[in-house]
């Protein structure tokens, strides 16, 4: 663990005979950061402003967005698990455009875990306020299991109510497949050796199209281009540790393997000064989506947890943050 303040912005991650893959795939990052420029530069111009209401902007992508295919190409299912939980996946916003990130619940035993989870992800809210959802409570779900691998979920038209743009709906539609999967293979009901497919019918037929926008006329599988680049498992939104260290895991890809992390004091909710930071590796190695871990041990506050791309080609220069906020109550160290 590094004890550094500020953060390190010196030219690292990337070595002078990196693979063309790598190159590429910086090359990608720092044009959708440049477009994203542009685009918001051209809205101001044609829009004279835009709307402060939350709501309204989580329903359209930004103009400058395009496709995170260049950094997660493989989005692996979760694994089974005897624990008692539900995931649900919520969108997400980070570098102008929006991925899909993962949040888990309590379940009763007692329900399905299918419909349960999608239940959550239509009817509750993130933990983490820099996730959303557009989906409404449906009045009618349902869900079953075919023997070739294929989730069919039944959803009544009121659940598609908020008006989305093409963007937001096809992400929006992902988010169910991606619930919809992660719930039946954590509790054991798919095959996760072959390829799981989600079948969405609407009032019991096919065809619909989800919010204006998606034609539900076929199966669907993960889009593991929608996953976020970065995202961080534990701890989540709010944590409160009695017991250190803090426990930090995460998934995330980069051109170089290595991801950065940064541990400032927060005060009102906001970052405020640096106080620790340094690198983790990715287990599975450059360009590939993978898990890191690392533990802390800070003094007791309120601190934010930054997880990061470092861009070799603009030191300092953050790409695909996720951050979560957590308490430390006191050094109990084990």
């Amino acid at each position: 663990m590094s004890a550094l303040s500020p953060a390190p912005h010196g030219r690292r991650g990337v070595p002078v005979d990196a693979s063309r893959r790598q190159r590429r795939t910086v090359d990608r990052l720092r044009v959708l950061d440049r477009c994203a420029i542009l685009g918001l530069s051209l809205s101001l111009a044609l829009g004279g402003c835009t709307s402060n209401d939350p709501a309204e902007q989580d329903a359209t992508m930004p103009a400058s967005a395009t496709s995170s295919s260049a950094l997660v190409t493989a989005a692996p299912l979760e694994t089974a698990t005897s624990s008692q939980t539900l995931p649900v996946y919520w969108l997400g916003r980070s570098n102008d455009d929006v991925f899909l990130y993962r949040e888990f619940f309590p379940a009763k035993s007692t329900d399905d875990p299918i419909v349960s989870a999608l239940r959550a992800m239509m009817s509750t809210k993130p933990r983490d306020p820099d996730y959303f959802t557009l989906w409404n409570t449906p009045s009618r779900l349902g869900a079953s299991i075919s023997a070739k691998n294929v989730i069919t979920v039944d959803v009544s038209a009121d659940a598609f109510g908020q008006k989305v743009d093409a963007g937001i709906a096809q992400r929006s539609v992902a988010q169910l497949v991606y619930t919809a999967t992660a719930a039946a293979a954590m509790a054991g009901l798919v095959d996760a050796s072959s390829s799981i497919q989600v079948s969405v019918l609407v009032d019991g037929h096919t065809g619909y199209k989800a919010f204006g926008h998606v034609a539900l006329d076929k199966p669907m599988t993960r889009d593991a281009s929608l996953v976020a680049p970065v995202w961080i498992i534990s701890p989540s939104q709010g944590a409160r540790y009695k017991t250190l260290p803090l426990k930090v895991e995460g998934q995330g890809i980069s051109p170089s393997g290595t991801l950065y992390w940064e541990l400032a004091k927060s005060s009102n909710g906001k970052a405020d000064e640096p106080y620790l930071n340094g690198t983790v590796a990715i287990v599975e190695g450059a360009n590939e989506l993978g898990m890191f871990s690392f533990s802390l041990i800070p003094p007791p506050g309120a601190y934010e947890l930054s997880v990061f791309i470092d861009d070799p080609e603009a030191p300092g220069k953050r790409i695909g943050v996720d951050t979560k906020l957590v308490q430390v109550a006191e050094q109990n160290i084990e």
